[in-house]
């Protein structure tokens, strides 16, 4: 009997707080002018998306460049002002990323990244990039997405927490949720399309060019060896399907696109110089080992873990996904770090140190730790160099340190001062316009201008289809030189 009442007062509360919800939270869409159920306001959705590209900025970082971040942000807000809602705070950035992306924030925050710009040939690209971004926040997809997720935490997390038999199946039932959402997810994506084709065209640049965009991501991930996902399981819709709607809504128009701006020049004036590729300014892996050449060090991490290196940190994951070690910069010495850290609530140490870690001053010691999904235990290292002190925190799951301990002391130990002469020197690679003159194939002007990756890369980033293609003269090409 006190199961059955049990499960009713749940249902209940469910109900009651869904009914709640649907009374509360109906706005009008700025864009389709109907109704929307969503939870968070206005203001709400601005802080958010504040906080998020504050943290997007600081863990990334910016590219610096003025002039390029100025460009941008000028066509971006052009194009938002005149938007349904150009009362939004709209920033526009390009961060320091050499993986092709963009992506927006609630509230108007939107980044690109120098990944992307490196790939795209002209304004009117650029253009139909943060128009589609731009679309994302008027028509608030990313407010419907998170008001999706709080309906689903109200089945999911009020359950989880109540009912051990649900708890048991959480994840399975997260990922039912997220395929029942998907098809909303790829409707988004096709109407944040259908908006920044608009929004592009009303500002009188070429939508053709925006073919081009999606069928350079679509080379970059086969060069890449990326095997796509089925079209239903893709979060986004894939390039050909994307290409092939652009296609039908450019037959469908009823004005000429005689005249329309591509801005080419204008556009590669803007990325001539730019860096291609990692900065290994900010750190670059071989293999295993990680050396940054500005600040004069090296690690090795364990062989055959993913490894990512971020603004402010530098990670390592096993393949089992049951173990990481990451570096970062720790405040005070190496004494004060490792004190604070130590002396975290919850947190029990031992072994805890003075030693010498390749001729650096060191703290080194193990601790343990207890995490809503269970006890963690690892080895953490502070060491001075240069001015600075490093933590290194190795950690697994508790019963796994006996697995891993040996790969976690390695890596703590193998921090050293960079002494090679090549690796302090290394300069990134950027991309550097040379306009043609004469008419000549790819394979010609790359023999004429070479370029430090190779061909096939250089017809992706110049958007052609082969090295034998002709170019006529006089036509800006992307080089990339060190």
């Amino acid at each position: 009997m006190m199961n059955v009442s049990f499960t009713l007062n749940y249902r209940l509360l469910v109900s009651l707080a869904a009914a709640f919800m649907l009374l509360q939270g109906c706005a009008v869409n700025p864009v389709s002018g109907k109704q929307q159920f969503v939870l968070v306001s206005e203001s709400q959705e601005i802080a958010m998306g504040a906080q998020g590209a504050a943290s997007v900025s600081q863990s990334i970082g910016v590219v610096d460049d003025p002039a390029l971040q100025t460009y941008v942000q000028e066509l971006g807000s052009r194009m938002a002002l005149a938007s349904e809602r150009p009362h939004l705070p709209w920033s526009f950035s390009v961060l320091d990323d050499p993986t092709p992306n963009a992506f927006a924030f609630p509230g108007g925050y939107i980044f690109i990244t120098r990944g992307l710009m490196g790939l795209m040939g002209n304004e009117a690209e650029l253009v139909s990039v943060l128009g589609h971004e731009i679309g994302h926040v008027t028509a608030r997809h990313s407010v419907a997405m998170m008001t999706r997720a709080q309906v689903a935490q109200i089945g999911l997390g009020v359950g989880s927490i109540l009912s051990p038999e649900l708890a048991q199946f959480s994840e399975a039932a997260t990922g039912g949720l997220s395929l029942l959402f998907l098809s909303y997810g790829r409707d988004a994506e096709r109407q944040a399309d259908d908006l920044g084709f608009q929004y592009a065209l009303d500002h009188g640049y070429d939508v053709r060019e925006m073919v081009n965009v999606f069928a350079s991501l679509q080379h970059a991930g086969q060069l890449a060896g990326h095997s796509p996902l089925p079209n239903w399981l893709a979060s986004h819709p894939g390039p050909a399907e994307r290409i092939q709607r652009i296609e039908t809504r450019l037959g469908n128009l009823d004005q000429s696109l005689a005249g329309t701006r591509v801005g080419r020049d204008d556009y590669l004036a803007r990325v001539d110089g730019m860096v291609f590729g990692v900065n290994p300014r900010q750190g670059y892996f071989e293999d295993n080992r990680f050396m940054h050449p500005d600040l004069a060090f090296r690690i090795t991490f364990p062989a055959g873990w993913k490894t990512q290196n971020l603004a402010q940190v530098v990670l390592a994951g096993s393949p089992d996904q049951d173990a990481v070690v990451q570096l970062a910069l720790a405040g005070g010495t190496p004494s004060e770090a490792a004190k604070q850290f130590f002396a975290q609530e919850g947190l029990t140490s031992s072994n805890v140190g003075q030693r010498s870690i390749n001729g650096l001053s060191a703290m080194l010691g193990r601790f343990q730790t207890q995490t809503a999904s269970g006890q963690l235990g690892g080895l953490a290292a502070f060491i001075a160099h240069g001015g600075h002190t490093y933590r290194v925190l190795a950690y697994t799951p508790a019963d796994r340190l006996s697995h891993y301990g040996s790969a976690f002391e390695q890596s703590i130990l193998s921090f050293a001062r960079l002494t090679d002469r090549k690796a302090l020197a290394r300069q990134p690679e950027r991309i550097a316009i040379v306009r043609t003159s004469r008419a000549m194939t790819l394979a010609s002007f790359n023999a004429q201008y070479p370029s430090v990756i190779d061909l096939e890369r250089l017809a992706l980033i110049n958007q052609v289809s082969g090295p034998d293609v002709p170019i006529p003269a006089g036509t800006p090409v992307k080089r990339v030189v060190r």
